[in-house]
């Protein structure tokens, strides 16, 4: 049933493109559901151009295009030609892995506007170990053709427990690379992440220096290098409003073909998600149960449905809700106000503990791939 007070949304206006699950990383912080292995048959050229052309014409202005890694579509330089032609600003979200001097031309050629670079860290050992890869020459090499070709980059690093001490020399890499844009995003603990929290949320005191460490760098640069630090819900007391809203401005198709309104949507008990090979967009963003479940406040239970703040967090993540409660409707837990907010003060305290003794407690790392998934989805089926 949809949320009784949520009004007739407006257009989507950020589509994202999920090409495919396939990646030759293996970060553990990785935001892909933990049974990505279990996911088969992605959309054929034509299937995704159909999408593009759809979400266009409801009003569409931003293309992403990810994944796992999307280098991996041997017919990403045809989607990228096809947003171009219908007029979306097309912005590629890559690993680096796959981009050579001959792909990096040819996507210029098709017209791809900006390119959002990942590292892991600033070293080659920290980055390499972080992803299960040799990669870190490999992203200097990619970050400087993207310099050639003039595209604006935003070098992106997801930052946790093991590499938020080095946010100094993280930013000084992005300044030698001549970054435009970096996006410190702290980890938001779910799929991998969230099986690795234990060993990666950092610690209260890891937050604040690393915050005075961006805050001093913003002071140097200007607006030369605009530098974005996502603060991790954990520490912040105060739920996000997750994608901006459910079903609100970001519409994702999944590499099967799934629309969801955000990227682990999927894992939610009970919510029918229409595949773009059977349902139009028009239909699933306006009409479908998934996208309209959690749009608005009508879905709210206390203590969200009387707070002050419903209208600007949304009763927070829904997906953060059910893995932390096993209700999606619950208050995010993130928030003081949830009566299930222990569980994430406990989670940090956990983080404090084992910063004081070296982690030697803690469990090994799960990388992401495709055995370890398909363990995970064994456990989960066993439990």
């Amino acid at each position: 049933m949809a949320a009784a007070a949520a009004s007739r949304p407006g257009p989507p206006l950020w589509l994202l493109a999920e090409l495919t699950y396939r990646c030759p990383l293996h970060c553990v912080f990785c935001y892909n559901p933990v049974e990505f292995a279990a996911t088969e048959h992605e959309l054929d050229t034509e299937g995704w151009l159909r999408v593009l052309r759809q979400a266009r014409e409801m009003g569409a202005v931003q293309l992403g295009l990810s994944g796992g890694e999307p280098l991996q579509r041997d017919d990403l330089e045809i989607i990228v030609a096809e947003g171009h032609r219908l007029g979306y600003y097309t912005n590629l979200l890559t690993s680096g892995v796959g981009l050579n001097a001959d792909r990096a031309q040819a996507l210029f050629e098709a017209g791809l506007d900006h390119v959002q670079l990942s590292f892991q860290d600033s070293t080659r050992e920290m980055n390499d170990f972080l992803s299960h890869t040799k990669t870190f020459d490999l992203k200097n090499r990619v970050a400087k053709l993207i310099k050639q070709h003039g595209w604006p980059m935003v070098l992106n690093v997801v930052l946790h427990r093991m590499n938020i001490d080095h946010v100094d020399r993280i930013l000084e890499m992005a300044h030698e690379l001549g970054a435009e844009y970096v996006e410190l995003a702290n980890t938001q603990y779910y799929s991998w992440a969230l099986v690795n929290r234990d060993r990666l949320l950092p610690t209260r005191e890891q937050v604040r220096q690393a915050e005075a460490v961006v805050q001093r760098w913003r002071e140097r640069m200007g607006d030369a290098m605009r530098i974005f630090f996502v603060s991790p819900d954990y520490h912040d007391g105060r739920p996000k409003r997750c994608v901006n809203g459910w079903g609100n401005m970001f519409l994702i198709v999944t590499p099967d073909g799934t629309a969801v309104p955000c990227h682990t949507a999927r894992m939610l008990p009970g919510l029918d998600f229409p595949n773009v090979r059977e349902t139009n967009l028009q239909t699933i963003w306006f009409d479908s149960e998934g996208f309209n479940r959690y749009r608005g406040t009508g879905w709210m239970k206390e203590p969200c449905a009387s707070c002050k703040f419903r209208e600007e967090d949304l009763g927070g993540c829904r997906c953060q809700a059910w893995m932390l409660t096993q209700d999606a409707e619950a208050t995010d837990p993130v928030c003081p106000k949830s009566p299930h907010h222990h569980l994430v003060v406990e989670a940090v305290e956990r983080a404090e503990a084992a910063a004081r003794e070296m982690d030697a407690a803690l469990p090994p790392l799960v990388y992401r791939d495709a055995e370890n998934s398909r363990l995970l989805i064994s456990r989960s089926k066993s439990n």
